[in-house]
């Protein structure tokens, strides 16, 4: 299947089929595929965390407003968080990145505000999002990112210490009764020539 293909059938999922699992060696695939995704001079700022015990998927499911069942029934919540500490972050970037990626965030970034830094490391595991959806559809998995949680019930729960969580997506297999798949309800987006310019 075309990506373009895959653009057009992908969408997020609001039922899934709670006793269909993934597949280890797909999982194994998107672990690696979100190792490789792209950030800005290569920062990783992030840690992922696969979730598939039941006992921990259903307490962050508690903490997760209208997404608690979509989270009770999907085979796997992946939880996306970032680096908390700015001064643990250029210790990661001093230890891994080369000479040219340290020099241009300090010359760059690390003169910003406190907020403004964090702010940019949160960027970066937003792209990973990004990459991360397509992968799923690639591998015909199903996909919800979800904002809807409470982001510091999860660093409690999952015990994250210097990483904190931004947002989660929920992977599994669709319930065939979903009625947000496009074949029930088609994909509404804006009208080409009103968001793509040419020069």
């Amino acid at each position: 299947m075309s990506f373009l293909d895959l653009a057009k059938s992908r969408y997020t999922t609001k039922r899934y089929n709670a006793n269909e699992k993934i597949a280890d060696e797909k999982i194994q695939q998107l672990k690696e595929i979100l190792r490789l995704s792209p950030s800005s001079i290569n920062s990783q700022p992030w840690q992922f965390i696969f979730v598939s015990d039941e006992k921990t998927k259903s307490e962050l499911a508690s903490v997760s407003f209208f997404n608690e069942q979509k989270i009770n029934e999907a085979s796997h919540l992946v939880v996306f968080s970032v680096i908390d500490s700015v001064e643990k972050f250029e210790e990661q970037i001093r230890q891994n990145l080369p000479e040219g990626s340290v020099n241009y965030y300090n010359n760059f970034l690390k003169p910003l505000p406190e907020t403004e830094i964090k702010s940019w490391l949160q960027r970066q595991v937003y792209l990973s999002l990004g990459f991360f959806l397509s992968a799923c559809a690639s591998l015909e998995i199903d996909s919800t990112p979800m904002e809807g949680i409470k982001t510091e019930e999860y660093n409690k729960i999952l015990q994250l210490n210097g990483y904190k969580t931004l947002f989660a997506v929920a992977i599994g297999y669709r319930n065939p009764e979903d009625t947000n798949q496009p074949s029930v309800k088609p994909k509404f987006r804006l009208e080409l020539e009103n968001i793509i310019k040419s020069i």
